[in-house]
């Protein structure tokens, strides 16, 4: 057994990110000191990154069981559902958000391709994206270098790679003028049945590694993404890859037609940690072990030590466990397709790691003693109920001025960041490759995709306000995934499933870890009421900056990807006005409400006040109306009031279509939280007038809350008989505000 010359102690653990106690219990596993190839493997695989350590404890605790589900969270590289007709969707959310702090461009686009394998090693080929993104104030000229970063490596990757970015989030707040939030979401499809798992069964069957050759990029990146950021940060830079889109398309191709020769056994992805993740985690799922030969790993740069070879992070790779015997039809296939693969070594019944380089044994470690559920440590961490929540529950309405000029208001609100068009951002996404996208000249709640041979498609969002789960950990998390729910069900389809990338500062702050648990177990209850379980994720902890001795972590951010089905395309239900004369509704109740409403927060300056009125039940209740009435096919438009409350949904259909609106308000409720609060559980729908007596009849024979608002009416914006311009002007301010500030 090499050895190596390096002095092996708790300093050098330490300084790989490795606790005292961690060495001990590494000893402990081993019988014996680690060399430092095996004090590397260790520290990458029980980094926060990998083992989830601090947050497994709450992750069981979601629900993870559905009919629709053929595997559950954690079981493979992404979950996976069944959607009818011997069809199955995969699908999952993971963040790049330290990455793309340190280099946007590289950052942003690795998370991308990063996603996309993850459903590929499924055997699902992927036909959309989605992203979800958080940055800081885009005044700042630093930020507007991250934002153009970001949003170019996202477009270059995605669009040379060949699949469509269907829908998004954009989000801006000072909380992320240091450490930015990059997630991305990828959707694919397969035949049920025709799918493959990350599994190394068979002893005796061959591994082999595939596509790109290794290099130094990206090692430690697992190490890197489990640490604060700080000033230093930038000399990290190395644990940041490096992505080739076009090599990722040949591997796509590759791998779905090597799965078809039926000649793979299991197959995954070298994402965090690489050689050392894939390796370990086949295994430990197996049961088994693997004997490595590093030596035979194709590499970018000469003279690569065994460590760097197992740690490093370069994209574009797969592991691939084949069947003894059938090795040829592998060769051929990536032949085919001008990528190297190339055995390694073999599955043996050991269940011991064994990695060779150079005729030494450099390292023998158990598998499962690498990887979640095994032998990777599980900490309970106290948490306490965060200072600030203080002057949440200060904060009074009644001592809000209202506003002398609602025009001069509306047009401060709509011309915020966090409200304007984003075309800006995704201009730069090719939105209709492969020509699935239903939403691109029919904009919707939700995108919605359609599958190709069918009458259905999926709808799929991402959503999660930040402010929101500040405000209130477990009331925000529940509004993330209602709000993701009520946009698919405006779209006419209904959610199935989740997956989520839970955002957050450092686990070990009592307080940080409050948000967490909070904020996990009300993703639980409004999953459980939606009856959509959750298939998988990520947890993105360490979110928050050094800058000297001050510590900020960001707003705490449960992004939540959601997955529908709209089992007929006919039912399909757009945002935008479709007549003039039409009457428009809000369905749900009013509120004097404005509690962490953009308005409240960046027109008047209130940071902290509570979150938005939410009530799960009221919520569920609506949601089932809402889908009643699409299928009914009375409605020519539903909006659910989400950001910028009333005015910004009224103003989004209105833009949308070129169709003004002449509403009123409810002189029972203040005007300011009537036009610009965000409480939730309220969509706005338009009809022919002729449907109004029925409709009518329905919402009171089911006990829902209603107000008539107005009609569709000309090209100009009417408030209370008041004109606020016209809608063209507003759209001038929508489109151009974003663009504006980054074209500069």
């Amino acid at each position: 057994m090499q050895t190596t010359e390096l002095e092996i102690s708790a300093t050098t653990a330490s300084q790989l990110g490795l606790s005292a106690e961690e060495f001990e219990k590494i000893k402990e596993v081993l019988g014996r000191m680690p060399n430092f190839v095996e004090l590397s493997i260790y520290s990458v695989m029980w980094s926060e990154h990998c083992s989830y350590k601090n947050s497994i404890k709450w992750l069981k605790t979601l629900p993870r069981e559905g009919k629709r589900l053929l595997t559950g969270a954690g079981e493979e590289n992404a979950g996976l559902v069944d959607i009818g007709d011997g069809v199955a969707c995969a699908f999952k959310i993971e963040s790049h958000n330290h990455p793309s702090a340190i280099e946007p461009y590289q950052g942003a686009a690795t998370g991308v391709g990063g996603i996309h394998r993850d459903i590929f090693t499924m055997g699902a080929r992927p036909i959309a994206c989605l992203n979800s993104l958080r940055f800081g104030n885009p005044d700042l000229q630093h930020m507007k270098g991250l934002v153009k970063g970001v949003v170019k490596g996202i477009g270059d990757y995605g669009n040379s790679f060949g699949v469509a970015t269907v829908g998004g989030e954009v989000f801006f707040d000072e909380c992320f003028n240091q450490n930015i939030l990059v997630n991305a979401m990828s959707v694919g499809i397969a035949k049920v049945g025709e799918t493959v798992s990350a599994s190394a069964d068979g002893p005796g069957n061959p591994v082999f590694i595939v596509g790109s050759r290794t290099g130094k990029d990206g090692i430690h990146g697992a190490t890197f993404a489990s640490a604060d950021l700080h000033e230093e940060s930038h000399e990290d830079l190395p644990a940041v890859q490096v992505g080739d889109p076009l090599q990722e398309k040949l591997l796509l191709e590759a791998s779905l037609e090597a799965i078809k020769t039926g000649a793979v056994v299991g197959m995954q992805d070298m994402g965090a940690a690489g050689i050392t993740c894939s390796t370990s985690e086949m295994s430990a799922k197996a049961g088994t072990g693997m004997k490595i030969d590093l030596t035979k790993v194709p590499t970018r740069q000469d003279k690569m030590q065994a460590w760097e070879i197992l740690l490093s992070e370069s994209q574009e790779r797969m592991l691939i466990v084949g069947k003894a015997g059938e090795e040829q039809p592998l060769f051929d296939v990536f032949e085919k397709w001008d990528l190297e693969c190339v055995q390694i070594g073999e599955v043996t019944d050991t269940g011991t790691l064994e990695y060779y380089y150079q005729g030494e044994k450099v390292a023998e470690v158990p598998a499962n003693s690498l990887v979640l559920g095994g032998g990777a440590p599980v900490y309970e961490r106290d948490y306490t109920k965060p200072t600030y929540m203080s002057e949440v529950s200060k904060f009074r309405l009644n001592k809000l001025e209202i506003p002398k000029n609602y025009k001069d208001a509306a047009r401060k609100l709509f011309s915020l960041p966090n409200l304007v068009s984003k075309r800006w951002v995704y201009e730069q996404y090719d939105s209709m490759v492969r020509t699935n996208n239903l939403s691109f000249n029919a904009p919707s709640d939700a995108a919605l995709i359609r599958v190709k041979g069918s009458k259905k498609s999926l709808a799929v969002t991402v959503d999660c306000n930040s402010a929101y789960v500040y405000a209130d950990p477990y009331t925000g998390a529940m509004i993330a995934v209602a709000e993701a729910a009520r946009n698919i069900i405006c779209t006419g389809a209904v959610p199935i499933a989740i997956t989520n990338c839970l955002n957050f500062g450092n686990p070990y702050n009592p307080e940080v870890f409050y948000q967490f648990v909070q904020a996990v177990k009300g993703i639980g209850d409004a999953c459980r009421k939606f009856n959509t379980p959750v298939t998988g994720g990520n947890v993105s902890f360490y979110n928050q900056s050094q800058l000297g001795d001050k510590t900020e972590p960001v707003y705490p951010t449960p992004t939540i990807g959601m997955l529908g089905i709209l089992e007929d395309i006919s039912h399909q239900t757009t945002l935008n006005f479709k007549a003039e004369g039409d009457v428009i509704y809000m369905l749900g109740n009013i509120m004097n409400d404005l509690g962490s409403s953009e308005y409240l927060r960046n027109v008047i300056g209130v940071k902290h006040s509570p979150a938005p009125h939410f009530d799960l039940h009221e919520e569920f209740e609506i949601q089932q109306l809402i889908r009643q009435l699409i299928r009914k096919k009375w409605l020519n438009s539903a909006h659910d009031v989400s950001d910028g409350g009333l005015f910004a949904n009224l103003m989004e259909s209105a833009i949308a279509s070129g169709l003004g609106f002449n509403v009123e308000t409810v002189d029972t409720f203040r005007k300011d939280c009537f036009l610009f609060g965000e409480s939730q559980s309220r969509v706005v729908v338009s009809l022919p007038p002729d449907k109004e007596d029925e409709f009518q009849s329905l919402l009171i024979n089911n006990n829902v809350s209603f107000t008539k608002l107005g009609e569709v009416f000309g090209t100009e914006v009417v408030i209370d008989y008041e004109k606020y311009g016209s809608v063209a002007e507003w759209k001038a301010i929508f489109d151009n505000t974003l663009g504006e500030k980054f074209d500069n």
